[in-house]
């Protein structure tokens, strides 16, 4: 059960003001506002936000903290952190209070994201997938019944896991090759599903499968499955970075799964999937944005203590306005990561926002993480202060949940809309 300092400070959140066109009045001289309504910046946040954001903080560098070298170098998550998460409410941040959640606001989810990955990006991603993509399908597609029976267990002890990718469709999403047939009361799934993130430790999965390859993507189709009816792990990859967080092959040989067990109707998946993702891509900047902010943390301070020809490095004119160049731009994604989450929670349109968030998050963050190892120098290249870890964690963020040049190609296709 969630902790009651972060069910208090995720209890729904109040939703921002919002000015209205028709409350806004213009002259050619000064903009007249209502002397009632207080447009905020992106920088204001509800109390209950602040809250948890302290509360993160501190769980992250408390208990994440001392683990995560030994994670890296054992390319394991520890099952205590796992415990740990549920244990302070944060593996079902907009899960309603009825179903074992917080009831927490999507930027909730957001701030969560961001402040575990600027202490461990491999804890984020695991938290992230599980909040802005399993959870969320249940909460918009399942019926009453799949979230009385499945979201208790994903706030309060089951990671979970999203099986979408394949060997042959990546960014081509849809030309997924898991096959699903009726028998009976049942489906029968057979394929293979490949980079799954957090399928190790899983034991509630989401599996899209076509049931009617005729139909094309209009075949896809959601189910949701347990360890236990039979997935094979097949494979765990050995990679670059957030090796503590498990990336899977799994095999599909004759899986049964009850008829129950179809999210969101059938042939639905493909609408469920490019939903979700737009969410789901928010959450990954709030992560490069976080690894970001954690290797600038550990590196700066660093320059102000080392001293070269009798001042400390970070006092050299070329060290501060590398120093500043990285701060404007961090800054920059900060303001692209909350805009699309505060679009989202007050539903208007997004997706475009979204991409521009992720593409430029992930930039950042490797810009950022390289340089805090060159402001280090020898000390940033070895594995003992962990700044090198943020730069091998954040390649990842060019590539999953949708390429950076899938990104671009998002945005290109709004802004053609926009003006041709």
């Amino acid at each position: 059960m969630a902790s009651t300092l972060l069910r208090s400070s995720l209890r729904l959140v109040a939703k921002p003001r919002i000015l209205s066109a028709g409350s806004r009045s213009f002259t050619s001289s000064r903009c007249i506002r209502s002397e009632n309504v207080v447009i905020g910046s992106l920088h204001n946040f509800t109390e209950e936000e602040n809250m948890l954001r302290e509360a993160v903080q501190r769980f992250a560098v408390d208990v994440i903290g001392p683990k995560v070298r030994e994670m890296d170098e054992n390319e394991n998550m520890d099952p205590s952190i796992i415990k740990g998460l549920f244990e302070q409410g944060l593996m079902g941040i907009e899960t309603s209070e009825e179903h074992g959640g917080a009831g927490g606001s999507f930027t909730s989810a957001i701030i969560a994201i961001e402040e575990l990955a600027k202490i461990d990006p491999s804890v984020s991603v695991l938290c992230d997938v599980h909040n802005t993509l399993v959870n969320t399908i249940f909460r918009h597609y399942g019926t009453e019944a799949q979230k009385e029976k499945w979201l208790p267990q994903l706030a309060e002890s089951k990671l979970s896991s999203f099986c979408l990718s394949e060997p042959g469709s990546g960014s081509d999403a849809f030309a997924l090759q898991t096959r699903a047939k009726q028998d009976g009361d049942h489906w029968i799934i057979n394929g293979t599903k490949m980079w799954i993130t957090n399928s190790y430790e899983a034991e509630i999965f989401l599996i899209f499968a076509n049931i009617d390859p005729s139909k094309g993507y209009k075949g896809i189709t959601c189910f949701v499955a347990t360890k236990d009816m039979g997935i094979e792990i097949m494979k765990k990859e050995q990679k670059l970075g957030i090796r503590a967080s498990s990336t899977c092959s799994l095999n599909f040989d004759n899986l049964r799964i009850p008829k129950e067990n179809v999210i969101g109707g059938e042939g639905k998946g493909y609408k469920i999937a490019i939903e979700i993702l737009n969410e789901g891509r928010i959450g990954i900047a709030a992560q490069m944005l976080g690894l970001a902010q954690g290797a600038f943390d550990k590196a700066v301070p660093y320059t102000y203590q080392r001293t070269q020809f009798g001042q400390p490095i970070g006092t050299f004119q070329g060290m501060q306005f590398q120093i500043a160049q990285a701060a404007i731009e961090l800054e920059s994604a900060r303001l692209l990561t909350y805009n699309a989450a505060r679009l989202k929670e007050e539903g208007r349109p997004f997706t475009k926002e979204a991409a521009m968030a992720k593409y430029w998050a992930s930039q950042v963050a490797q810009k950022v993480s390289g340089s805090a190892i060159e402001w280090a120098g020898g000390v940033g290249f070895t594995r003992e202060t962990g700044i090198e870890k943020y730069w091998r964690d954040s390649k990842i963020g060019a590539i999953y949940e949708g390429t950076s040049n899938i990104q671009l190609q998002t945005i290109a296709k709004f802004i053609q809309k926009e003006y041709s």
